[in-house]
């Protein structure tokens, strides 16, 4: 018998190295190494290209001979995947989806390879059978004659299938249980997933074919697998959401063909993911009375402009130590806001409690919800409510000064849809705007305390 091979790799970058390592030299990291059982046959040292009947030779070419071709794009009927994508499917790219166990994943990527019903797709799936699929399809009933269902987690089966078939899209689900002949590990090691990664990327860009895979996360959030997977693959997308919420949010983390600012908003339903155009509608939530620490938000995700609620709520604290909660939002961001409006509006947030929260679910990152959120904390802070009519765009900087936002026609154009009456803005932003463009009052405040004396 042949001796067995191992080798160390290491779980957060996937280096790897034929000792034992205490720190990773790729990534810097700590009692990360773990040993495997690899075995590479010169046979089959390269699946896809053994199985092809082409065989290519590479040569050096001057960047002035290389022809400019036409990026061709494959637009699916998802408009929320087409915005992430950037404006649709690339021929060749490889793609990887990742979220919660639950979240969607399989759903969204089923539903919308069964509404593409003029290309032949290739559906693998290691996770579940052919049974559990019929099943997920009639629920979402959608009827295609070009799709096509292979249960199989061998890559060796896999390459032969879609030899034959020749498919013009591959969906993997998941990329985490396929397996390799020439390595010797166990289905979702780092070995494993980083050789059949590698593969199905030989594969996408020698056939132009583009290939989905459904990674799976690990339980601080990040993609399960080595590092060198999301350097592998083209696009890679987070599919988002709350169990309490039925919207889940698919954000662009890398993309080499797109934006990576862009995201997507689907409601969770009986018959499958529902595109969610208008976003704004359901941040906003209705109330039957008008209640004191709520404010809007004119926010932007990418070049999508978005209307959210911000909620604060202000009590005297009890204990010796206040206390500051914040969900969907920065805790950071909220101690510098307290400390501007302590410091240059005289307000005393010192010996009070202080909890902040995004309706809906959703995380922003924007820094034009600060405006906002001061307003939702004065309203708090004063029990006054705030009209349900006016918005706020703009960021807040360390002199209690308010800071121009970009893309700001976007913003009040969204406000002026929805029906609100006022938007507060910088003076920077009103300057450079045509006074006649919108209906809707705008009206530009310099100061924190300006802002104060004009709603309370």
């Amino acid at each position: 018998m042949s001796k067995v091979k191992t080798a160390f790799f290491c779980s957060s970058c996937g280096y790897e190295s034929a000792k034992w390592l205490g720190k990773c030299p790729a990534c810097n990291q700590w009692n990360t190494f773990i040993e495997e059982v690899i075995e590479r046959s010169q046979r089959e040292k390269n699946l896809w290209k053994d199985s092809s009947s082409k065989r290519q030779t590479a040569k050096a070419k001057l960047l002035d001979e290389v022809e400019n071709t036409k990026e061709e794009r494959l637009i699916t009927s998802d408009t929320e995947l087409n915005r992430t994508l950037g404006g649709g499917i690339v021929s060749g790219s490889i793609v990887l989806l990742a979220g919660e166990p639950g979240i969607g994943k399989s759903t969204l990527l089923l539903q919308d390879a069964l509404h593409l019903k003029n290309i032949l797709t290739l559906y693998i799936s290691g996770e579940e059978s052919e049974q559990q699929i019929k099943m997920r399809a009639n629920r979402l009933e959608i009827q295609n004659e070009n799709f096509y269902i292979l249960t199989e987690t061998s890559l060796s089966v896999i390459f032969s299938e879609i030899k034959k078939l020749q498919p013009s899209l591959v969906v993997i689900d998941s990329i985490q249980t396929l397996q390799s002949e020439n390595i010797e590990a166990a289905p979702g090691s780092i070995a494993q997933v980083r050789e059949c990664a590698a593969a199905l990327q030989r594969f996408a860009k020698e056939t132009y074919t583009p290939v989905f895979l459904i990674g799976h996360i690990t339980k601080d959030g990040s993609i399960a697998g080595p590092k060198i997977l999301e350097h592998i693959v083209d696009t890679v997308l987070q599919f988002e959401g709350d169990q309490h919420y039925s919207y889940r949010i698919l954000r662009t983390l890398k993309n080499r063909f797109g934006s990576t600012s862009e995201l997507g908003i689907y409601e969770m339903m009986g018959n499958g993911m529902r595109m969610v155009h208008n976003p704004s509608e359901i941040l906003i939530h209705q109330k039957e009375e008008i209640l004191s620490g709520s404010a809007i938000a004119a926010g932007m995700e990418g070049l999508r402009p978005l209307l959210i609620e911000t909620q604060a709520l202000v009590t005297q604290s009890v204990y010796g130590t206040p206390q500051r909660t914040v969900s969907g939002l920065d805790s950071r961001r909220l101690q510098l806001l307290l400390a501007v409006l302590e410091k240059r509006g005289g307000f005393q947030f010192g010996m009070k409690d202080v909890f902040v929260n995004i309706a809906g679910g959703l995380r922003i990152d924007d820094p034009s919800t600060d405006l906002a959120i001061i307003c939702a904390l004065l309203s708090s802070y004063d029990d006054a409510p705030l009209s349900p009519n006016v918005c706020f765009a703009g960021e807040v900087g360390l002199n209690g000064e308010i800071r121009a936002v970009n893309r700001v026609e976007q913003r009040i154009a969204e406000a002026e849809k929805l029906g609100l009456e006022k938007i507060f803005i910088s003076p920077f932003n009103k300057k450079a705007l045509n006074k006649n463009q919108f209906k809707i009052e705008v009206v530009a405040v310099s100061k924190v305390d300006e802002l104060y004396r004009l709603l309370f």
